[in-house]
């Protein structure tokens, strides 16, 4: 959530955010109501107890008459304080309810706008002339099958459609891909992470997720737990309510998780494949870092990301989202985009946010600087690897006529050595 003081001093600011988001305008003005009435209701409570502790002092010195007006007071003082106690909370219930509905203050250098106005930063490598090799590329899930790597069929015999088995190699390219993405992040300074896929509601309120995007995310009603979408949520929520020194930080950490998504909204939407399935496996880099340092952390996310990509020999693109398109908790964000030869277009790969102060002050994750001075943290996310996703890329960018794959170096090693990946039917 945004800091409430940046909110009274600067509401234009906040509105225009709303604006740009394409989000409720007039909550800004809602939420500058209920934060005065909620502290109104407290200054209110404050007077009528700092009466009531005078009074106190004053009865037993009293007598006759006077104590007999003091006790009258006294008890219209209970009957106010209590009154006065319970709007307050009623006030600032309704504050923080308008609060958590806000959105994360755009970053003034997203462009404006939705799915469709992002802003290309670079293109790196070429997409495959196949035409000019002479033959017709396959797409992932007809090499899959050639391979003997993925299974669709089955998986929606047992648990539906966008469910899927990886079998043979497509199991070892998955752990190939998980190994070498956590060597990168460890080398980069990450500390490795095994995540829980089960979260409290705090957690997955906290990190942003319960607002706009609780329609994609799998509620557990009669535990009350929720299956993350993304190792953010339980690496957001590892340091929750706690006060980090300012030496330790940066801390950067590397989570493989599950990940679970209802893919709300996207009926007919990549409905053949392994690209848009409901659960999938995930390397996620996370860092908490000094507020002034966010941006700089932005760009060497980015940077981890690219390094990545580039490692797989994939031709891609890196695009800034439109602010219409960030999430909630995001106030720049920052997707690559890998090409996929047989749809002829790029798709997200990896996707990388600043989220500032806005997950921290919701999840009560402060710093404590040399001198003293206690203030939130900022948090940033980055995919390193969504499994279904690259191996998608993967298969597409590198097959061979005879339907075999090529395997970049990065990967033999967890491989096996091999340089190859040979049909195991025809």
């Amino acid at each position: 959530m945004i800091d409430l003081r940046l909110l009274r001093e600067d509401p234009d600011r906040v509105r225009a955010s709303q604006r740009a988001r394409g989000e409720d305008v007039g909550l800004v003005d809602a939420l500058l109501s209920a934060d005065e009435r909620r502290r109104a209701s407290g200054l209110r409570f404050d007077e009528l107890r700092a009466e009531q502790k005078q009074l106190g002092k004053r009865i037993p010195r009293a007598a006759g008459e006077e104590k007999a007006a003091l006790l009258a007071r006294a008890g219209e003082l209970a009957t106010a304080v209590k009154a006065a106690d319970a709007e307050r909370d009623a006030a600032a219930a309704q504050a923080q309810e308008l609060l958590l509905r806000l959105g994360n203050l755009v970053h003034p250098k997203a462009p404006v706008g939705g799915e469709e106005d992002f802003a290309v930063r670079e293109t790196l490598g070429t997409p495959r002339d196949f035409a000019a090799e002479g033959f017709e590329p396959r797409d992932h899930l007809e090499l899959g099958r050639l391979l003997g790597a993925i299974d669709t069929e089955r998986g929606a015999k047992v648990s539906g459609s966008r469910f899927y088995y990886l079998t043979g190699v497509g199991a070892l390219l998955e752990l190939a891909l998980v190994n070498a993405a956590v060597a990168q992040a460890t080398a980069a300074g990450f500390t490795p992470m095994l995540t829980p896929a089960l979260v409290k509601p705090r957690a997955m309120e906290g990190t942003g997720f319960l607002g706009q995007a609780e329609q994609d995310v799998y509620h557990l009603e009669k535990d009350d737990f929720y299956l993350v979408g993304t190792s953010e949520v339980p690496l957001a929520g590892y340091h929750m309510d706690e006060i980090l020194d300012a030496d330790r930080l940066p801390l950067r950490y590397a989570g493989f998780s599950p990940c679970f998504r209802r893919e709300a909204g996207s009926y007919g939407k990549d409905t053949r494949g392994i690209f848009r399935v409901h659960q999938f496996d995930k390397v996620e880099m996370f860092s908490y870092v000094a507020p002034e340092e966010a941006e700089a952390e932005h760009e060497r996310l980015l940077a981890w990301e690219k390094e990545w990509l580039t490692s797989l020999e994939l031709p891609f693109r890196v695009v800034e989202l439109a602010s219409g398109d960030l999430g909630a908790s995001a106030a720049r964000k920052f997707d690559c985009e890998a090409w996929i030869p047989t749809q002829g277009k790029y798709r997200e790969l990896t996707s990388t946010s600043n989220c500032t102060e806005f997950q921290s002050r919701r999840l009560q994750i402060r710093m404590r600087g040399k001198d003293g001075t206690v203030r939130p943290v900022a948090t940033l996310n980055g995919t390193l690897c969504a499994v279904t996703r690259a191996i998608v890329a993967l298969l597409e960018n590198h097959q061979r006529p005879d339907g075999s794959v090529h395997v970049p170096e990065v990967l033999r090693p967890y491989l096996g050595g091999r340089a190859l990946l040979e049909p195991v039917t025809k």
